[in-house]
């Protein structure tokens, strides 16, 4: 199982790419950050100084969206970071949320998302693609492999995960839902007759090692809330039917009120009240390093081939630590 990380690119930019090259020296395989360039520095520019202070990590968002950019800046974006260090980038999509809701604008159609992976993918690993019925190429990109990961939780997007990207990125750590996902996305993939032993699922939330569990849930129930967004958009989807998305993941915001982007992926988000304790134990890693291992080994032998670690609490380096002296290299 690989490893990675996933960080906030805050001010100063230093300090995000000095933890970059602490999880390479911890054994990490992956950097990824978030990309809402309101909310935080714009991630494009930092991947370059963390690629050129780093040897071998690999950088990329966690997610990005067809809309904040134009797609073909998106895959100028990556392509000249891999001409500049090689090929150690990756792209995480979704439909978006902070990024567009912070500005007042809606995440992408599912459509609008399938077709963007497509021509980023293509200009990336440099074949001719068509954008607005043109046919587009990027003239100095030599061809190469190129991975497009997508973030889904609902089934149309599990359906689409499975067609149109290399990898699913699970943004829980439940295994009962990872499982279901799973099931659906190769399911998916197998229909568009691909081989899924080379099909990638990174499940990514936040781990906590330590002692005190009371703590460390207060610590980081603003996931529960972060993920509720999300939720709240399947659920006005599908509405209740347990027989197209699962209860486990969609019961525990009938408690929601609102969001507020302010407090977004931060410890003691006053959004996050209604998240219950059983929720933050079922999406998140917390407890001493044998509880990790644990649900780490559960999650690898569903076919999960990377643990992502959001680390927005009060103590990242201690977790960091234990990671690389307990876990990584032991699964």
């Amino acid at each position: 199982m690989d490893f990675g990380l996933v960080a906030q690119t805050n001010a100063p930019s230093k300090d995000v790419i000095a933890l970059a090259q602490r999880a390479e020296a911890a054994g990490f395989t992956h950097f990824w950050t978030f990309d809402s360039v309101v909310l935080w520095q714009e991630p494009f520019v930092i991947y370059s100084q963390i690629l050129a202070n780093t040897s071998t990590i690999t950088v990329g968002p966690m997610v990005t969206n067809p809309i904040t950019r134009d797609w073909t800046v998106t895959a100028s974006l990556f392509a000249t970071l891999n001409e500049m260090f090689g090929p150690r980038t990756i792209c995480g999509i979704g439909r978006g949320d902070s990024a567009l809701r912070v500005t007042g604008r809606t995440p992408a159609s599912l459509a609008t998302l399938g077709a963007s992976m497509k021509v980023i993918k293509d200009l990336v690993e440099g074949r001719e693609t068509t954008v607005n019925d043109r046919s587009v190429r990027i003239p100095w990109v030599e061809p190469g492999e190129f991975d497009v990961w997508m973030a889904a939780y609902g089934p149309k997007a599990l359906d689409l995960a499975g067609r149109g990207a290399d990898g699913l990125i699970m943004q829980l750590a439940d295994p009962f839902i990872v499982g279901w996902a799973i099931e659906a996305v190769l399911a998916a993939a197998r229909d568009e007759g691909k081989d899924v032993a080379n099909y990638d699922v990174c499940v990514a939330a936040p781990a906590y090692v330590g002692s005190d569990v009371a703590h460390q849930r207060d610590q980081v129930r603003w996931f529960g809330g972060m993920v509720g967004n999300h939720v709240a958009d399947i659920v006005e989807r599908y509405g209740a039917d347990d027989t197209i998305v699962p209860p486990a993941l969609t019961d525990y915001i009938k408690g929601r009120k609102g969001y507020d982007y302010a407090h977004h992926g931060k410890a003691g988000n006053p959004d996050a009240e209604f998240v219950p304790d059983e929720i933050i134990d079922r999406f998140c890693l917390l407890g001493p390093v044998a509880a990790h291992r644990e649900r780490l080994r559960e999650l690898k032998e569903m076919g999960v081939s990377q643990f992502s670690l959001y680390l927005m609490h009060d103590d990242p380096a201690g977790t960091i630590d234990a990671y690389e002296k307990d876990v990584i290299g032991s699964l």
